[in-house]
Order: structure tokens, then sequence, then C-alpha cells
């Protein structure tokens, strides 16, 4: 295969159609109601969710919303999980809740395949990324994520305080995916730059998203380039050579997984091991038994996950329809909150408690139906990595000024600085 200009042309025509889309209206500011005027982009959302979410739950289970051109946010588990499972009423063709909605005619492809892909063609595009996200091959990551989290340590030893976000947890993700995709790993706080546009900039003009999302796709397109000249065994040359229905994939397709890969795979990984840190430094009771039971933390892991999951991803309504006693007209946003989900004592025995010997888990951190997380196995690996080698070397630690811990907006919550006092 050949780097040319019909590659470049294809992927530049993919991007101006996902740019092109139904221009809403955002509306920032106080809310005024959560229950007619939700906004998951302000302050007080990022600061405390469940609050907010446990109030909806029992007074208003389906919230709404004029911002964004209209959207909706159910807070039952029963709900959350009748939306993700209709693919007939609700569509994937975008998971991030923004400022315009891209064509329709981007379905059933979309723009960051398979997780922005309608059947049937989820299924085979799914299908292709199955075997980098085995046990198996997870497994063989284990050695070097262990290693790195090490000599993320190493390098923090010796401090009083130390940002156990910034300064551990958006490492390890970041670094395991350059390793799968074969990118530079010094390329790693880049990778930040483009989850933070991507994720936390839905408030931008459409002029300014695009531009933005452009200097992500730029680098993936020069990646790509490069695999292409330089084949190697990772996943980027894998993505490159792979063909579905007789023919290469697309280089939108390459580069829209990529993208998928690149930032979801860091992000969410990162906020659950911050999210994670967090609760043990301002829980001494947790830690203190994690340390002296170290065989109890795939349970507890699990616990973390469901207590905080980071994870809220959208949908848009196919065709006007009343859906359990709301009015949802075609185009709205439905936000699926697994957080929220996971926090619905209808589901849950002592729903707003961390138990972390909690047995029974059947928690919705990496989703639910078709779209469940296909890089769930690499999370779970990742995180306990993290916490095994965070609670060896550093056992004793707390919060060195709650006041100081961010969380990030949008669609993807976890701590932004998490410092942390050490002994």
């Amino acid at each position: 295969m050949a780097v040319d200009d019909r590659f470049t042309e294809d992927f530049r025509e993919s991007e101006d159609d996902q740019a092109l889309g139904t221009r809403s209206e955002i509306i920032t500011g106080p809310v005024s109601d959560w229950a007619s005027d939700f906004s998951h982009l302000e302050p007080e959302w990022a600061a405390d969710p469940y609050r907010i979410q446990d109030d909806l739950r029992q007074r208003c289970p389906i919230a709404h919303t004029d911002r964004f051109g209209g959207g909706w946010l159910p807070t039952l588990y029963e709900d959350v999980a009748a939306i993700a499972y209709d693919t007939e009423h609700f569509s994937s063709r975008s998971i991030i809740m923004s400022n315009f909605r891209p064509p329709r005619e981007l379905a059933p492809v979309g723009g960051t395949p398979p997780i922005s892909s309608d059947p049937p063609f989820h299924h085979d595009a799914r299908k292709l990324l199955l075997p980098a996200f085995t046990k198996n091959a997870v497994g063989r990551l284990e050695p070097a994520t262990r290693a790195l989290c090490h000599s993320l340590i190493d390098e923090l030893d010796g401090r009083d305080v130390v940002d156990a976000a910034r300064d551990y947890a958006q490492h390890i993700p970041a670094r395991v995916i350059a390793g799968m995709l074969g990118f530079p790993p010094e390329d790693g706080p880049r990778f930040r730059t483009f989850i933070e546009n991507v994720l936390e900039g839905v408030n931008l003009p459409p002029d300014e998203r695009v531009a933005r999302m452009t200097e992500l796709f730029d680098y993936l397109l020069a990646q790509i380039r490069d695999h292409v000249d330089n084949p190697r065994d990772d996943l980027t040359t894998y993505l490159v050579d792979a063909e579905l229905y007789g023919n290469k994939l697309a280089p939108s397709h390459v580069a829209g997984t990529m993208a998928l890969l690149l930032i979801a795979g860091i992000d969410t990984t990162w906020s659950a091991i911050g999210a994670s840190l967090w609760h043990l430094a301002k829980t001494p009771g947790d830690r203190e038994r994690l340390v002296a039971e170290p065989a109890l933390l795939p349970t507890a892991m699990e616990e973390l996950l469901r207590a905080y999951a980071p994870v809220t991803m959208a949908r848009l309504v196919k065709e006007d329809m009343r859906w359990r006693g709301v009015e949802m007209k075609a185009d709205d946003w439905v936000l699926l909150s697994f957080p929220a989900a996971n926090r619905d004592s209808a589901q849950f025995d002592r729903a707003g408690e961390v138990v972390i010997d909690r047995e029974v888990n059947r928690h919705a951190a990496f989703g639910l139906g078709i779209h469940r997380c296909v890089g769930s196995h690499l999370a779970r690996m990742e995180l306990r990595i993290a916490l095994e080698v965070w609670l060896e070397r550093f056992p004793v630690f707390g919060l060195a000024d709650p006041a100081a811990v961010t969380w990030s907006t949008g669609q993807v919550r976890g701590p932004r600085a998490l410092p942390l006092r050490i002994g």
C-alpha cells in the first residue's frame, strides 16, 4: 500500500463530513433546575454528580434539558440499560454530546468505529479489534506495565506531596496505548491535549472545535503514513493492513479507530486510577485493609469501578417517539450515565456506599449492550497493576488538601489534580 493523494483526500472528505452537522446553540451557566435544565459541563456536576443524580432518580428519573438543542438524562439502571440495548430507536453515530450533531449519513459507520457505529456494521468493525484485547494479549502487557508503574514511583519517591493524577495515573494508560499503537512514548503530553480538546472542549464554537480535532487527525495521519512506510508489529500496522468485506479499511476508518483507542483508552483508565486513589486517600480504613489483605484488591477494584465509574456515553434519538412517558424528538441527545445506573438502589444494595468486599457486583462501568467496552480487560489490568504498585510502594497516604482536588467536566469524570501526602 503506497501513501498517495487519495489516502489524504479520502480522510479529509470524511473529516469534513463529520464536522458538518445540525448546529445547536449551547447555553452555559448556572442550572435553574437539574430536572429540566441539566448540564454535565457545570462545576457542580464535576464536583459531585452523585448528589444530583440521586435527587433526580427520586423525583424525575428522566431529566431534560434544552441545552445542546435538546437532550435527556435517565438515571435509573433499568432505563439506562434499555436504551443501551435498543439500537432500533437510538443511534450511536455520535457518542459525545456537543454543540452539533453529525449528519445521519455517517451512520452506520460513524466517525470513530466501532463505538460510533450502528448495526450491522458495528459487529464487523468491533470483531476486528477483539484479538488485540483478549485476556492473553493483555496479559503479555502486564510486565511492562508493572515496570512502568515502578519507574513512575521511583521519580516520586522522597517527596512529601505528589500529584497522583498528573504524575502517576495519567502516564500509565498513555504509555500503554502508545506502545500498542506504535506511537512515540514521548508524545504523552500531546495525548493529554488531544483528550482535553475532544472530551472537555464540547462547549467551543464548531469552527474552533473542528480546528482542534484537525490537530488530532493530522497527528494520526502522520502516524499512519509512517506505519505504511515502515510496517511493524503493532496495532496501527494491523489496522492499516486489515480488510473488511474484501477491501482494505478506509483511511477514515483507520484514523477514527485510532482516535477512539487514543482518547477512550487513556482518559477512562487514568480517571479510574485517579478516582480509586482519591477514595483510598480519604478512606483510611479501606486503604489499610487493602494493604493488609492484597488478595482483596480484585474485588475492591470492581467496587471502585462501580462507585466511581468514569464514563457517560451519548446516543441520538432516531425518530420522534414517546419513550417511558417522555416525548423524545428526532436527534435529541440521550446521556447514558453509567455512573448513575451504578448507584441505583433498585439494582445494588447500599448503592451509595463503597463496600470494598462486595461479592455480587454486576456494575455497568464498562457500559451495557453491543458497545460494552472492548478494552475492559486492558483497563482492569492497568487499574490493578497501578493500585498494586502504589499500595506496595506508598502504603500510607492521604489527601494533602481536599479542596485542591479538581475533577474533569464532561462525559469522562476523573481527578485532574490529586495532591496526596505520602507517609
